[in-house]
């Protein structure tokens, strides 16, 4: 009984944290999207300009600036005014922030389906167990290299970012023309692939 109370519990959190990141990604609240937006940006481009040791201690420090500056200002406040109003992060302080032993296996469970997952996939890949997805992957680490070649990691990270917080909403607008358009690419696709299949030997899939 306690197992399935833990199983719903965990469920619930999980679809929480779901719900909130579709929400920020579909920018269902414009302020908090934005400062997520902005903040990841400007961290991104931060470090393509600094290390990440420059970037860390900068954000340290701008940090404890501003939560010290506050501090002293709430103490001075205090003394003038003579009142008692305690620590002003003390809400903060009280809040509970340490891991559960249960949320610890639950995103180490995640954590080893998706290496278990990965790790078979890569397997059938690289031996190709079937032609047709070796050879997909092959065209796929092919353009990689070009992609490699014009663009960094930091600059495909923001790439990835930019379209995050923006190709949902677009396809969010213009979701008909859209799934019409890749409706036809992925016939097109299909089509390649079907002929290809049936001129090498061995390349067909086998009938479930």
């Amino acid at each position: 009984m306690q197992s399935t109370a833990d199983g719903t519990k965990k469920e619930c959190s999980w679809s929480s944290w779901k719900g909130q990141a579709i929400d920020l990604l579909y920018w269902r609240n414009v302020k908090q999207s934005g400062a997520v937006f902005g903040s990841v940006l400007l961290l991104l481009f931060s470090l393509t300009q600094f290390s990440v040791v420059s970037v860390g201690a900068y954000l340290a420090l701008a940090a404890l600036s501003a939560s010290i500056s506050f501090r002293i200002y709430k103490s001075v406040l205090q003394a003038v005014q003579k009142t008692d109003e305690g620590h002003p992060f003390k809400s903060y302080l009280e809040v509970e922030i340490s891991l559960s032993q249960d949320q610890i296996g639950n995103y180490a469970d995640k954590a080893l389906l998706y290496a278990n997952t990965c790790m078979k996939e890569l397997r059938r890949l690289f031996l190709v167990q079937d032609l047709i997805d070796s050879l997909k992957f092959a065209v796929l680490m092919w353009l990689l290299t070009y992609v490699g070649a014009l663009f960094n990691g930091l600059t495909l990270l923001i790439l990835a970012v930019v379209s995050m917080f923006s190709m949902p909403i677009v396809y969010e607008k213009h979701q008909a023309q859209i799934d019409q358009y890749v409706g036809l690419i992925r016939t097109q696709v299909n089509s390649v692939v079907g002929k290809i299949q049936a001129k090498i030997p061995g390349a067909k899939r086998k009938e479930e």
